[in-house]
C-alpha cells in the first residue's frame, strides 16, 4: 500500500479542482486525485458563459448582478457569499482572460457578452448582456485553459485514482484513500487539508444532462464521516434538454433569440413570465413546459416542446420584442451568425436527433441538471459541519459538490462556471495559508480500513441482485416523484422505494472479482453513493412544505417564508436520515415576490 505526502490534497479535476490546486500549488505542494483525466471533466460539457458584470456592451454592475442572483434563489441564497461572488466576478474573467482563454469578442477587442435567463437590467427590468462566452463552449475552454495553467505550476495529477474514504483524526483533515483503478491498489494520501471539487450527482434522475461520472461521490464520502449535506432537496431541470436524452441544450440559444414553441404553435413563455419571456430562470421555465404539457399543448400531444432558433423566427420576435444590438440598432441574425455562435449544438442535434436547429426547431424537455445543494461551506470554501457553522479544520469544498450557498434554491445559468472560478480559487488560497502554519496530521491506525471494508463488501457479495436494474429503478422513481413537480404522497413513495433498493444493494452481485480496471466494482460503489443521495434529497423535499425554486409542490403551492426560509441540513445516522435547519443570511435583500 503506497503512501504519498502533500500539503495540499484536491479531490477532482473539473474546473473547482483545477482551479484550487492552480492558487494552491503557489505557496504549497499539490496533489490532485482523479477519477478522470482533467480533461475529460465534466465542466467541459458547460457551454453557454460564464457571469461577469463587465459592461462590455451595456450597463452593468455588480449589484445588479448580486441581486439577479438573489431572486433567482428565492431568497434562500446567502446574500453576504452572492455580493462577494458577483463583486469577484469580474477579475476572475479578466484573470481567465490573462491567462489565455480565447473568449469570444467584440468589434473593439473587448470580451463579447450575450443575455441569459434571469440576468437584468435592474432599473428596465430587460434582458441584459452579461454572460461572457467562447461560443458555445465556455467550460471546454476553460477546463483547458486551467488544466495549461496547473501543468505549468507543477501540480502533481494523479489520474484514475478512485478517492474512496476521507481521514478525519481528532476532528481535523488528515488525508484520503484512493483506489488507484489501474492496478486496484490503494494508496494513502497524507495531507493537511483536502479540497473536495467531485462535482453534482445528476445519475440521480432518468433523465439527466449530467455525464455518467456524475455520482455525487463527494457527498457521500462527507456524509459518512458525519458531515451533514446541506439543501440538497432543491436540484435544478434545465428546460433545454434533448427530447428523451438529455443532452443539454445550451441557455445561450435563448440568449441569441430562441423561444420556446408549443404544439399549438404559440411562443408560450409570454404567458408565464411576460417581461423578460423566454429568458426567465430555468425554474420557471420548466415548470411552464411541464404545465404546457400536461394541459395538452405538448408537440402531438406528446411530453416535449419545441425551442426554436431558425432565423426567420428569431427576427420575427426580436422586432416584436423591439429588441436592440448594443449599438441600438434592431436585433437581426442570419443563419451564419447562428452557426458562428453556437457550432457545438448545431453539431449535437445534427448528430444525436438529425434536425439541423438553423432550418427546424429543436425537440426539447426538462432534464436534471444541476445540485444546488451539497457540502455545506462558507464563502471561502471551509466546510462547515452543523448549525452554528462551525468550521471542520483542513476541509474544503468547491464547486456543484459545495453548497456555499449562492444558489439557494435555484441556480441562475452562467452562475455556475463562475461558482467554480471564485470559490475555487479562495479555497485553494485558504488550504495553502491552513497549510503554512499547521504540522502534518497523524494518520489513524489502519488508515485502509473502512475504504476496504466499503470495496470488500461489494466485491465478495454472493447476492443475486443486478445493479443495473437497482440504478433503473431508481432513475426512474425519483425522476417521477422527485422531479420538476412535487407532492406528499410520491415523495414518501420515493423515500420508500430508494430505502428498498439500498437493502437490495445488500446483494447486489459484482461478477469481476479481480483487482485491475474492475470497472464493475467501481461502478456499484458509485451506484451506492447515488442511493445514499438520492434517500436524503427525497427525505429533504418531503420535509419543505412550501414550493421555492426549483422544489415546486403540487399540495403546497406558495413560498413560505415564515416558516421555511432557512437551510436543511441532512445527516445519516443510525440507518436513516437526521434534519435540521440554520437561518439564512440575509443582508440587503428582504424576501419579496419574484416576478419576470
Amino acid at each position: 500500500m503506497q503512501k504519498h505526502q502533500y500539503e495540499v490534497v484536491v479531490v477532482g479535476a473539473g474546473g473547482a479542482g483545477l482551479t484550487a490546486a492552480l492558487y494552491a500549488s503557489k505557496t504549497a505542494s499539490t496533489a490532485v486525485i482523479s477519477k478522470l483525466y482533467p480533461t475529460r471533466s465534466h465542466t467541459g460539457a458547460a457551454q453557454g458563459g460564464i457571469g461577469a458584470a463587465l459592461a462590455n456592451t451595456e450597463e452593468d454592475h455588480a449589484e445588479w448582478h448580486a441581486f439577479d442572483t438573489v431572486k433567482g434563489s428565492d431568497y434562500l441564497g446567502d446574500q453576504e457569499a452572492i455580493d462577494f461572488m458577483a463583486e469577484e466576478a469580474i477579475d476572475a474573467v479578466l484573470e481567465l482572460e490573462h491567462m489565455g482563454l480565447p473568449f469570444s469578442r467584440n468589434p473593439d477587442g473587448t470580451i463579447a457578452q450575450r443575455p441569459f435567463g434571469g440576468h437584468t437590467n435592474n432599473d428596465t427590468g430587460k434582458p441584459v448582456r452579461r454572460a461572457c462566452y467562447a461560443a458555445d463552449r465556455t467550460g471546454h475552454m476553460i477546463l483547458q485553459t486551467l488544466y495549461q495553467q496547473s501543468i505549468k505550476n507543477k501540480v502533481k495529477f494523479f489520474d484514475e485514482f478512485y478517492v474512496i474514504d476521507l481521514l478525519i483524526v481528532d476532528g481535523k483533515t488528515a488525508g484520503v484513500i484512493a483506489l488507484e483503478l489501474k492496478t486496484g491498489e490503494m494508496h494513502i494520501f497524507q495531507s493537511k487539508t483536502v479540497i473536495i471539487a467531485t462535482g453534482g450527482h445528476g445519475r440521480v434522475w432518468e433523465i439527466t444532462s449530467n455525464a455518467y461520472s456524475y455520482t455525487g461521490d463527494g457527498v457521500a464520502l462527507t456524509l459518512r464521516r458525519g458531515i451533514p449535506a446541506e439543501d440538497m432537496e432543491f436540484f435544478q431541470f434545465h428546460p433545454t434538454g434533448i427530447h428523451k436524452m438529455g443532452i443539454l441544450i445550451t441557455e445561450g440559444v435563448r440568449g441569441e433569440g430562441g423561444v420556446m414553441i408549443n404544439g399549438e404553435g404559440e411562443r408560450f413563455m409570454e404567458r408565464y413570465a411576460p417581461t423578460v419571456k423566454d429568458l426567465a430562470s430555468r425554474d420557471v421555465i420548466s415548470r411552464a413546459m411541464y404545465l404546457e404539457i400536461k394541459d395538452g399543448r405538448g408537440i402531438d400531444g406528446k411530453n416535449y416542446l419545441y425551442m426554436d432558433v431558425t432565423p426567420d423566427v428569431v427576427n420575427h420576435y426580436a422586432e416584436i420584442d423591439d429588441r436592440k444590438n448594443p449599438d441600438g440598432s434592431p436585433y437581426r441574425v442570419t443563419a451564419d451568425e447562428i452557426l458562428s455562435k453556437l457550432p457545438d449544438i448545431i453539431d449535437f442535434c445534427e448528430t444525436y436527433i438529425g434536425i439541423n436547429p438553423i432550418a427546424d426547431p429543436m425537440p426539447v424537455q426538462p432534464t436534471a441538471h444541476y445540485a444546488m445543494g451539497g457540502i455545506p461551506t462558507n464563502k471561502y470554501g471551509e466546510v462547515v459541519v452543523d448549525e452554528k457553522d462551525t468550521v471542520l479544520p483542513g476541509l474544503y469544498a468547491a464547486g456543484e459538490v459545495a453548497c456555499v450557498s449562492v444558489h439557494g434554491a435555484n441556480r441562475l445559468g452562467t452562475n455556475a462556471l463562475l461558482d467554480l472560478i471564485v470559490f475555487g480559487k479562495y479555497s485553494g488560497l485558504k488550504a495553502a495559508e491552513y497549510s503554512a502554519r499547521e504540522p502534518f496530521p497523524d494518520l489513524p491506525k489502519d488508515p485502509a480500513a473502512f475504504a476496504m471494508q466499503q470495496l470488500d463488501s461489494i466485491r465478495n457479495s454472493n447476492g443475486n441482485e443486478n445493479m443495473i436494474e437497482i440504478a433503473d429503478e431508481m432513475k426512474k422513481v425519483m425522476f417521477e416523484h422527485v422531479g420538476v413537480f412535487r407532492v406528499e404522497e410520491g415523495m414518501q413513495i420515493a423515500v420508500d422505494k430508494v430505502r428498498q433498493l439500498k437493502e437490495r444493494f445488500k446483494e447486489v452481485r459484482v461478477d469481476d472479482k479481480g483487482l485491475k480496471f474492475n470497472n464493475n466494482l467501481i461502478e456499484a460503489w458509485e451506484l451506492s453513493n447515488l442511493l445514499d443521495i438520492a434517500e436524503v434529497t427525497a427525505v429533504s423535499a418531503l420535509a419543505r412544505t412550501e414550493s421555492r425554486g426549483a422544489h415546486s409542490r403540487d399540495d403546497y403551492k406558495k413560498r413560505d417564508d415564515k416558516k421555511w426560509l432557512k437551510h436543511t441540513l441532512a445527516w445519516m445516522e443510525n440507518g436513516g436520515v437526521r434534519l435540521g435547519y440554520k437561518p439564512v443570511h440575509i443582508t440587503n435583500y428582504k424576501p419579496k415576490d419574484r416576478s419576470y
